[in-house]
């Protein structure tokens, strides 16, 4: 006898609310006007079920929290590699809003520990330095200075769960503004394209009347046709462009084939790629042969664009070492 396994009729259901409240909070943010068609939801369930399993996918990569504080800039190496001094550390945290905002709500006045994403900007630059070879000192070395600038922190919660799901929650807003924009995109090239059309139709009926007109008299009648002729071709090829545009974007339709188009190609937008690298205290790349202290870390970049992506980390952020609003007066003040 066959034994099946059972359904898991309550799992499908809340995946299937999970999918119909998802394409509801990507239509309200993208074009709210998509609810006039009655079959929204089917029309979108495709594409953003692709997506939703790619974000889960990318959820199991296993980024392990780091705690982010000035005594693990001396023990952690991904937390020394990422910030030049261990002063920075408060600095970044004091710079964050979302950070400061967590902790000040009275519902979080009893937690002492937020979980965070960290993202920056990994930077290289070539430089001249010295290198120790041997026991010669070598000078005037080509070295790769590897730095991290632009620290953000987003995202935080109680939990490491809370803010695995709100960074999520945020990709996916990513994804609805890439949709957005070729949204944007394609209604702007219509109404140029209309724009277009109607100076072309004006200029056609000018020419016409010089053509039927008196102008004969002054201006070569041939020239004249061949100018109407040129214009009329112009005028077919904006016409069709004008079709064109209206059908792949200006219309609900076309709305809806660009959202579906980004949220079932997930992978084209959002991505997350691993990497090693290995770098001297002083943020110098170097090989495996290096001699002294050496930071070897694994780095996760998350690809948001062409030319975006932002290394991350899932951090831990203790409440005692967010700077206090006073301090941070006290040290704006020095600079004034």
């Amino acid at each position: 006898m066959t034994i099946r396994n059972p359904i898991d009729w309550e799992g499908l259901r809340r995946a299937g609310a999970l999918v119909a409240e998802t394409i509801d909070a990507v239509v309200e943010a993208v074009e709210p006007r998509c609810r006039m068609d009655s079959r929204y939801q089917a029309k979108l369930e495709r594409g953003m079920r692709h997506a939703i399993a790619h974000l889960r996918a990318i959820g199991r990569e296993g980024l392990e929290p780091l705690t982010l504080s000035r005594e693990a800039w001396a023990t952690d190496q991904r937390v020394n590699a990422f910030f030049a001094t261990a002063d920075d550390i408060p600095a970044c945290f004091g710079r964050s809003h979302e950070l400061r905002g967590f902790f000040d709500q009275p519902a979080n006045s009893g937690v002492q520990e937020a979980y965070a994403l960290l993202g920056m900007k990994k930077e290289e630059r070539s430089v001249l330095g010295m290198e120790l070879r041997g026991e010669t000192v070598q000078r005037e070395v080509a070295q790769t200075v590897v730095s991290f600038s632009g620290h953000r922190i987003i995202a935080p919660s109680a939990t490491l769960a809370g803010t695995r799901l709100e960074t999520g929650r945020r990709i996916l807003l990513r994804l609805a503004q890439v949709a957005l924009a070729r949204i944007v995109a394609a209604d702007s090239k219509a109404t140029d394209l209309a724009q277009h059309k109607a100076y072309l139709a004006s200029r056609k009926r000018v020419l016409m009347l010089a053509r039927d007109g008196m102008e004969g008299i002054v201006n070569d009648p041939a020239k004249i046709g061949e100018e109407l002729k040129a214009v009329e071709r112009e005028l077919d090829q904006t016409v069709a462009g004008y079709i064109e545009a209206k059908a792949s974007g200006a219309t609900l339709e076309g709305y809806f084939a660009q959202i579906d188009d980004v949220f079932a190609h997930a992978e084209d937008h959002v991505t997350i790629g691993h990497s090693q690298l290995r770098v001297s205290t002083l943020g110098v790349r170097v090989d495996a042969e290096a001699i002294g202290p050496v930071n070897e870390i694994a780095l996760a970049e998350l690809a948001l664009g062409k030319d975006f992506r932002p290394v991350i980390a899932i951090v831990r952020c203790a409440r005692g070492d967010v700077p206090s609003k006073e301090s941070l007066i006290a040290n704006a003040e020095r600079y004034l």
